[in-house]
């Protein structure tokens, strides 16, 4: 938000805008017109260039307020008195001042409103907290307190007054005249639906200031402390333009720049704004628009400004995107590390070289032993029967062989039980001729082949112990 250097003040049925040397009163009238009174005026600063400096300023800005804002409520206030005649005094005064006699009263009303503000604000807190001094005897304390008293007596001032039906509607065209501002500072068209949207909320609002003037004052007098009280009332009535002088600098380093800590400083005071403003109804933002427009053009302004945001929009989309180039260069030139998949290492066990000569003796003949199928999944083979004395017409007598059960070393699964063709064997090996040995044993071996996986020659040597089966 870029600040208009456009200032206004609320009074009676009507807002007041100031823009440099040109001020402008819109009134809204009995007859609800709106009359606005466009005038001129030179700063003292112009007048006397010594009061273009930091502070001095202050106090200058300060005294034209006063001045100017008693003015226009003045005017403002014309167009609801009852017409009465002009009585002996003011007859007498006009003729004595040659027709001066408004501007005459006009400041001695300024003149008693000083004086009045002064007993409530400066002198007040001074005496409650000199009744303190006899319980209290830091000086310190005594002027914190001062400053506390200063300020509830001017919130308990602003909360009683608002209960006065005219300053209500005072305080509505105040938050009209904040409403204005914002809107033409925020780059929007000077309409009552986006006057409406805006915040009561201004940090160069005259209520910040008076609270910023009290809360300076309390560091001053906590450092200048003197025991006289005479003296004491007379150093804060004349440190009262060197405080404003310092209270107008950060009012206007406020409004000009926005940051955490400005932005934390200035929140009291617009907290404060809440008591002093309201929400406008429709005549009274119209009222303030047409103040606005007297004074300041507000068009060329929101033109600018918002020329000013799109020029600040495309210039960060410029830097984003020649950011992000300038990663991706950095990427592209950056080189590529291969990546190398990292194995967990186990520890080696430690192996004795006999282990591992064992180790290899049972892999050579694990290797050499051939394949075993599941034989949970095998299905059971049934051993075929060869009739060998059909073979080798040999009339074999099995009835009187005796089968010897013997204990198998490997573990085969178990299937139905058959028929045992040892015995038979044996029989038929005794009854033939010695000349046909070889026969027979190729026969038999053939007969095992079919029926399991021993050879005769392994068979006999378990059934007989060894001995020749012949």
């Amino acid at each position: 938000m870029r600040p208009s250097g456009i200032g206004g003040q609320a009074v009676i049925e009507g807002v007041m805008m100031k823009n440099g040397n040109k001020y402008a009163v819109a009134v809204r009238k009995p007859n609800k017109e709106i009359c606005v009174e466009v005038k001129e005026t030179k700063s003292i600063s112009e007048k006397y260039p010594l009061f273009k400096l930091p502070i001095l300023r202050g106090m200058a800005a300060f005294v034209e307020s006063l001045s100017l804002g008693m003015s226009s409520l003045t005017f403002s206030s014309s167009f609801y008195e009852e017409e009465e005649e002009e009585s002996r005094f003011e007859k007498k005064l006009n003729e004595m001042t040659k027709g001066k006699a408004d501007g005459i009263l006009n400041g001695l009303t300024v003149a008693f409103s000083v004086v009045l503000a002064l007993g409530i604000f400066v002198v007040l807190p001074m005496l409650l907290a000199g009744l303190l001094g006899k319980i209290i005897e830091s000086e310190l304390l005594l002027a914190v307190l001062e400053g506390v008293f200063r300020v509830l007596i001017f919130v308990l001032y602003i909360v009683l007054i608002s209960r006065i039906k005219d300053i209500q509607r005072l305080f509505m065209y105040h938050g009209a005249e904040h409403k204005a501002i914002n809107c033409i500072e925020n780059g929007l068209a000077l309409t009552v639906g986006n006057v409406r949207k805006q915040s009561r909320e201004h940090k160069r609002c005259g209520t910040s200031f008076m609270l910023t003037v009290m809360v300076i004052s309390v560091l001053f007098f906590m450092f200048i402390r003197v025991d006289n009280p005479l003296l004491r009332l007379a150093l804060r009535l004349l440190l009262i333009p060197v405080i404003a002088g310092i209270s107008y600098e950060f009012i206007r380093y406020a409004g000009k720049h926005d940051n955490v800590l400005i932005n934390v400083l200035s929140r009291p005071g617009m907290w404060l704004q809440a008591l002093t403003t309201r929400e406008p109804d429709k005549e009274m933002i119209e009222v303030a628009i047409q103040s606005v427009e007297a004074v300041f053009d507000w068009k060329t302004f929101v033109e600018e400004e918002r020329k000013r945001k799109r020029a600040a929009g495309r210039k960060a989309k410029k830097t984003a995107e020649q950011a992000v180039k300038e990663e991706v260069l950095v990427a592209e030139e950056a080189p590529v590390a291969e990546e190398t998949p990292v194995v967990a290492e186990t520890p080696a066990e430690e192996v004795s070289p006999a282990a591992e000569v064992v180790e290899t003796a049972e892999e050579i003949a694990a290797a050499n032993e051939p394949v075993k199928e599941n034989p949970a999944k095998e299905e059971p083979v049934t051993p075929v029967e060869i009739d060998i004395a059909q073979l080798f017409d040999i009339k074999l007598d099995t009835a009187n062989c005796n089968q010897k059960k013997t204990k198998s070393k490997s573990k085969a699964p178990k299937t139905a039980p058959k028929k045992d063709p040892i015995p038979a064997a044996t029989k038929a090996v005794s009854a033939m001729k010695d000349d046909d040995d070889d026969d027979i044993l190729k026969a038999l071996d053939m007969y095992f082949e079919f029926s399991g996986p021993k050879s005769v020659m392994e068979i006999s040597d378990e059934e007989t112990g060894g001995e020749d089966p012949t």
